[in-house]
């Protein structure tokens, strides 16, 4: 395994290995890996020949210092971990000056409004954060294909439309959610959860799974308002945003309609802890 901080051992690197008709597959990632993350670079192993992770905490992308402060790390479990799964796999652990240059400045993209929507609500500028490192990171590594999870299914959807914007010439692959065994979806964040608050977490996964069973037949407002009461009756819980959406222009929707990819989207704050999580309703 070879672990590169500056973006020109990567260079070199890529410029060494990467051989005609090689498939390189990139797995982004801020790091403190859990299962979502390695089912990622599994997922990278079994269809690259080379597979890169790199691991950023990505300041541009937060939007309260707080949460970029307590935001959890440890590299050197990281790469353990990573080595425990493939030799095969390389790590780029940048610094912010070698990313940014001393210009922590977000690039301004057309995402036709999926950026406004949902966390781009609660969290400005985020998503054009989250765009800006990506791109820096498809521009460096050239990758054929890159691996992300459906728990953040509105990232992947930017991430498609930058695809799209700079015509990188990148496969997405959208993972599908890894979960704890209560049904929370896993996250970096739920390390910063108390054991009673992760437990007692599950309901939020519960509380879409009750949508999808009866979003046919129910008026959506009602539906949801239920289970904003449902979450927000326990103590430390506040729901920030509960919403079914058409799939691919994060529309807000009132009503079932058949002919429409639906999705529900929720936001909790437990705490100071933010947890996001999605599903697919149809």
């Amino acid at each position: 395994m070879i672990v590169c901080s500056l973006k020109s051992s990567v260079e070199k690197e890529l410029k060494a290995s990467i051989k005609p008709k090689h498939v390189l597959g990139l797995v982004p990632t801020m790091g403190f890996l859990h299962n979502g993350h390695i089912s990622l670079i599994e997922k990278a192993v079994k269809d690259c020949d080379h597979v890169w992770v790199s691991i950023f905490i990505n300041p541009i992308q937060f939007n309260n210092q707080n949460d970029l402060d307590n935001y959890p790390k440890n590299l050197k479990k990281d790469l353990n971990l990573i080595k425990s799964i493939s030799e095969k796999i390389n790590v780029f652990s940048p610094s912010i000056d070698e990313m940014y240059d001393d210009r922590l400045r977000h690039k301004n993209y057309n995402f036709d409004g999926i950026d406004s929507e949902l966390e781009g609500r609660f969290r400005p500028k985020h998503f054009s954060g989250v765009a800006t490192i990506v791109s820096k990171l498809f521009d460096l590594f050239k990758p054929n294909k890159a691996f992300f999870g459906e728990k953040d299914f509105q990232q992947t959807q930017i991430i498609r439309k930058l695809i799209e914007i700079e015509k990188h010439k990148t496969e997405l692959i959208i993972c599908p959610t890894v979960r704890e065994k209560n049904g929370l979806a896993m996250s970096s964040r739920n390390s910063l959860l108390s054991k009673k608050n992760r437990e007692k977490a599950s309901l939020i996964f519960q509380n879409l799974l009750f949508l999808k069973k009866n979003y046919k037949k129910n008026d959506f407002e009602k539906l949801i308002l239920k289970c904003k009461e449902n979450i927000d009756s326990n103590k430390d819980f506040k729901t920030e945003y509960l919403e079914i959406v058409d799939s691919y222009d994060f529309k807000i929707l009132n009503k079932f309609v058949a002919k429409k990819s639906l999705r529900v989207f929720i936001c909790v704050k437990v705490g100071d802890v933010r947890l996001i999580d999605n599903i697919l309703l149809n």
